[in-house]
């Protein structure tokens, strides 16, 4: 889990202090804050995202329940990873994880179902100008059930400055008319729901009487939900954001559900895994037009001109840099969850958005971007869960 430091997205020159980069990006993330409506607990701007939000907050609860299930099955549960890969971006000391919450260690190679090895061996290959490009398989198997995420403690605020004021879009109002601004809206979505999570591991340490060490300054569940994602907060729309980013991730399985039901007839996907899947590929939520209502706007805006589909490189080439930021996280188990949900995020797009901007062949998606796709739904869907705790 990584600190929140640019709550959205817009280029602030790498020598200005944080407090000025925090100011500035949330004046341009506060813009619509007079339009908020107490009907979605005050945390959209956007009339068009509002029926969507409400219908989350009604049915959230049992999808998210669903979909804890369905990651405790090896298919999506299992991720080869390379964990030793060097960060490309930042200069580092090179340090071994200061806290034990931060190491994971691959499981044993018997663990590993033979199906799984032999699928992603052969779905080694990649579009140069793709949306992700994961890790070449090897033996190593990282398991999400033996190292769940939670609050390690960790910062990692050096990652998301490089994230909001290089990979995202220099220029961009909040509201503008533009898939740039969509993109930056699901990228800072992206970072909410890892906050979320921050503040979720921090609750359970709170509760189970853990405790923190004298270096860890984020102990108090409440004050980091207001500073970090509260309509009062530090970034006034990050819960907005988050359920924008949420339902394009829902609408990219409401697409894949062919192609993920074919897996299932097919035994691709063995047969407890399926039996937990059908349920959840049947949710309301997934076909609900309200929660659409992301993704359309994302795709008229990239399919609004010529100019507008003839940019769509660059959004491939910046998800692709966003994937491999992640190895900058020094974390091991950050870096982990890092790269499984920005790997998830990355197949949302390429399923919407595609090369043309009119969707991808959800035919082609491999095995380890579904399951990643599927395992950062549930990361959503647990993040909105979060929040709405603390916004009774």
């Amino acid at each position: 889990m990584i600190e929140r430091i640019c709550p959205s997205a817009a280029f602030i020159p790498p020598l200005e202090s944080s407090v000025l980069v925090r100011s500035r990006i949330h004046l341009i993330t506060s813009t619509s804050t007079s339009k908020l409506d107490s009907t979605a607990s005050t945390v959209s701007s956007n009339e068009d995202l509002l029926p969507g939000i409400e219908a989350i907050k009604s049915q959230n609860r049992e999808l998210c329940q669903r979909l804890e299930t369905l990651t405790n099955q090896p298919f999506f549960r299992l991720y080869s990873v390379d964990m030793l890969a060097s960060c490309e971006y930042l200069p580092q000391e090179l340090t071994e994880c200061y806290s034990e919450t931060c190491e994971i260690y691959p499981i044993d190679e018997e663990d590993v179902p033979e199906d799984i090895r032999k699928v992603d061996a052969h779905e080694h290959e990649f579009d140069i100008d793709g949306w992700g490009r994961w890790d070449m398989p090897t033996d190593d198997y990282y398991d999400i059930l033996q190292f769940p995420e939670e609050y390690t403690g960790y910062d990692g605020a050096d990652v998301w400055r490089f994230v909001h004021e290089r990979i995202c879009f220099e220029g961009y109002e909040y509201d503008d008319n533009h898939w740039k601004a969509d993109y930056n809206k699901a990228v800072s979505g992206l970072h909410s729901m890892i906050s979320a999570q921050i503040i979720r591991g921090i609750k359970k340490r709170v509760e189970t009487g853990e405790g923190f060490t004298d270096e860890e300054v984020w102990t108090d569940p409440e004050k980091e939900f207001r500073r970090r994602l509260s309509p009062d907060g530090e970034t006034s729309l990050a819960i907005e954001n988050l359920y924008f980013c949420y339902m394009l991730c829902l609408t990219a399985v409401s697409k894949a559900r062919d192609r993920l039901l074919q897996d299932c007839d097919s035994g691709k996907i063995d047969a407890e895994a399926a039996k937990e899947l059908r349920p959840i590929l049947d949710s309301p939520l997934l076909d609900h037009p309200s929660v659409e209502a992301a993704s359309r706007k994302l795709h008229d805006h990239a399919v609004k001109d010529s100019d507008s589909k003839g940019a769509l490189w660059e959004a491939r080439m910046r998800t692709r840099e966003l994937l491999r930021i992640m190895n900058c996280v020094q974390c091991n188990k950050c870096r982990f969850h890092g790269k499984i949900g920005t790997m998830g995020f990355s197949t949302a797009l390429q399923i919407l958005v595609g090369s043309s901007g009119e969707g991808g062949d959800a035919t082609r998606v491999h095995r380890v971007e579904l399951a990643a796709l599927m395992t950062t739904l549930y990361k959503f869907s647990r993040a909105v869960d979060t929040c709405q705790e603390y916004l009774k």
